[in-house]
């Protein structure tokens, strides 16, 4: 099937002409759709349309435009199953992560419909009579989104709910690895009543199109989620003028386990953390730091749990782990193990690739986890985005915060444990923006802030109420109604 861009209402062949197909990881055989290749032509056609719609949305009162998010909510729910199969035949990763895809999606949308109501300023009291003072949002603009694959629902809702509710208007470009679900998320947004230009989307097979939308001059802000490297050219790219961004990157998340942990429920978190989604997170519990006095029960009970994982097409509700998003991704895993063999890690199960039966051509390798691994290792060091876990003995809670704090990155970790003064210690200490105690580190909610700190981000945060304030301005009003000058910090003496 031939897809098109969405451009001021309209879809649209791109000016090039040119097209590319998306493949189903799983199956390289079977082609999910054919996708515009769209150049600097088709991002600039489609920033003009987002500039023209601005007015009319931003004068838009915040609650219409949250009845309009609602009803895509409505939507999202009523087509959930639909739209979760499209997404595991597009990118991999099994029917039920699929459906919690499609979940976060419908949460924060119905989410961010409620902010129609609820973007609240602030009064305040003014140090002269007869003076009010008071605070409102003002929405940016024109914001441009790109997203990566591995959550091709979930992540553009993220980000698109909290621009629009605030009255900006967007241009998204997803990854070409998984460009249909982000497709199906604009159509839900079209038949839900977005006026013309709001909501536009163009695709691409490559890079250009991405670097054309975040140096456009229209475009007062961007979010981008996917690798720091590519971040890194984001960054220098919004700085040129001054553009409002907010990077989500890498991470090399860790879970640490103490001796007094409970034993089974560690091990049922590290097989979710490291091999949900095949390892293709960015909150992937990749590091697991376990204690000594347990490290040979856990790491035995680990490895037996991950030999057990079925993998798969992720259609079949009994497979449990999904291919990787296509071979490039499985040449960088198969990268990695080598190192990892090299640098003196003892590889306890996987490092191969996998064939089920009937998958013809799919990307699967087998969930692997190092053994006696050092924090200097650069398995344990680079993210790997994968279902590739590195475990890492320590002798003390004091020595596995340190290693877990260790890396580049900074997103999220967990610490498994029945002392609540561990617990609370780990917490304070572990520099991320995202802490889980007795629970795994991927499972973030939307009404929470979602980041990280160090390589991973910018320091602003995705989600929940945190997300408005990167989509708008604070503007600090003053009304006088004393019907004189007053001077604000040289007229203050008071008359009674």
């Amino acid at each position: 099937m031939l897809y098109k861009n969405f451009i001021g209402g309209q879809w649209l062949e791109s000016s090039s002409k040119r097209v590319f197909k998306s493949l189903n990881p799983a199956d390289s055989s079977e082609v999910i759709g054919e996708f515009q290749d769209s150049d600097a032509d088709d991002v600039n056609r489609a920033v003009q349309a987002a500039r023209a719609a601005y007015p009319g949305w931003r004068l838009t009162p915040a609650p219409k435009r949250g009845e309009i998010l609602y009803r895509a909510a409505q939507i999202l729910v009523s087509r959930k199953e639909e739209l979760s199969g499209q997404m595991t035949r597009e990118m991999g990763k099994v029917i039920e992560e699929a459906r919690g895809d499609v979940q976060e999606a419908i949460d924060m949308t119905f989410y961010m419909a409620g902010e129609g109501r609820r973007q609240f300023g602030q009064t305040t009291p003014s140090e002269l009579q007869n003076k009010f003072c008071m605070t409102t949002r003002a929405p940016l603009g024109v914001c441009a989104l790109i997203t990566p694959w591995n959550f091709p629902m979930a992540i553009p809702a993220w980000k698109s709910m909290p621009a629009l509710i605030l009255g900006n208007t967007i241009v998204m470009k997803p990854s070409p690895e998984a460009p249909l679900s982000m497709l199906n998320l604009v159509k839900i947004l079209e038949e839900a009543g977005i006026p013309p230009g709001v909501v536009n989307m163009v695709t691409s097979s490559g890079p250009d199109a991405g670097r054309a939308l975040v140096a456009h001059p229209a475009v007062r802000a961007v979010s981008f989620t996917g690798s720091t490297a590519v971040g890194k050219e984001v960054a220098a790219a919004c700085a040129v003028s001054f553009k409002h961004l907010t990077l989500e990157m890498g991470g090399k998340n860790a879970i640490l386990v103490m001796e007094d942990a409970d034993l089974a429920l560690a091990v049922d978190g590290a097989v979710w953390g490291g091999f949900g989604t095949t390892g293709q997170r960015c909150t992937a519990a990749s590091r697991i730091v376990v204690h000594k006095d347990i490290y040979e029960a856990f790491s035995s009970k680990f490895v037996e749990r991950a030999r057990a994982l079925k993998p798969g097409n992720g259609l079949d509700p009994s497979v449990q782990l999904g291919p990787l998003i296509n071979e490039q991704q499985l040449h960088k895993v198969e990268e990695y193990v080598r190192i990892g063999k090299e640098e003196g890690a003892k590889l306890l199960t996987g490092g191969e690739r996998l064939r089920p039966k009937g998958c013809s051509g799919g990307s699967f390798y087998a969930p692997t986890i190092f053994g006696d691994c050092d924090p200097r290792m650069r398995i344990v060091q680079e993210e790997i985005f994968g279902p590739v876990v590195a475990l890492l003995p320590c002798s003390s809670l004091d020595e596995a915060v340190e290693f877990g704090n260790a890396v580049p990155y900074g997103l999220s970790s967990a610490i498994y444990t029945r002392d609540l003064n561990k617990a609370f210690r780990a917490m304070r200490d572990m520099e991320t923006g995202i802490f889980y105690v007795n629970a795994s580190t991927i499972g973030a909610e939307t009404h929470l802030p979602f980041g990280g700190v160090k390589q991973t981000g910018n320091g602003h945060r995705e989600a929940a109420v945190a997300a408005l304030d990167f989509y708008s301005e604070w503007k600090s009003v003053y009304i006088d109604f004393s019907g004189r000058l007053q001077r604000a910090q040289i007229d203050t003496e008071l008359s009674f």
